[in-house]
């Protein structure tokens, strides 16, 4: 498993907001556990939440990394505000929206949408099912004395691939 939690990014206004889609399939070894059948009840396979939010951070740490060229060692420092209304299970579709509140030397806030599109009711439309809002750390930064590798081991290959492949140039 990768621990990618986007698939692709849709939309990039550089140093404001990022739109990234997360398409969930029951071909994910993570929702056969969660929730398992029992004796007494069918399986009922959802995205944990914990999922939910990494894929707004990962979102979010991309668009706060991207504002100046993947230089900074970005890492989620703070999850300010976690809501979420409604389960995403197989078949359905997650937009992640983040958008840069306040960026400084340090770090970055950013207000992330969350929206769920039901293939089976599409009809419907992309319904809002949650608000999260993070934090992040300049590592380098903000952690005087402490070294770090030099290399950027936030934005490895996997996400250079994400980018590459939804259009977004990689310096490098």
């Amino acid at each position: 498993m990768r621990w990618m939690w986007i698939d692709r990014i849709v939309e990039l206004v550089p140093r404001e907001r990022m739109v990234a889609i997360k398409n969930v399939s029951l071909a994910e070894e993570h929702l056969h556990d969660h929730f398992a059948a029992t004796a007494s009840r069918p399986a009922m396979p959802i995205m944990p939440a914990s999922l939910i939010i990494e894929g707004m951070a990962q979102t979010a740490g991309v668009l706060v990394g991207h504002a100046e060229s993947f230089k900074e060692k970005v890492i989620l420092a703070k999850v300010g505000l976690a809501e979420l209304d409604r389960e995403a299970t197989p078949g359905t579709t997650l937009r992640y929206t983040a958008t840069i509140r306040q960026m400084d030397r340090q770090g970055a806030s950013t207000e992330g949408l969350v929206e769920l599109f039901d293939h089976a009711r599409s009809a419907d439309g992309w319904q809002k099912i949650g608000k999260i809002d993070l934090m992040f750390s300049h590592i380098d930064q903000n952690m005087g004395g402490v070294e770090f590798p030099e290399h950027n081991f936030v934005f490895g290959e996997s996400f250079k691939t994400l980018l590459r492949t939804s259009g977004v140039s990689v310096p490098g």
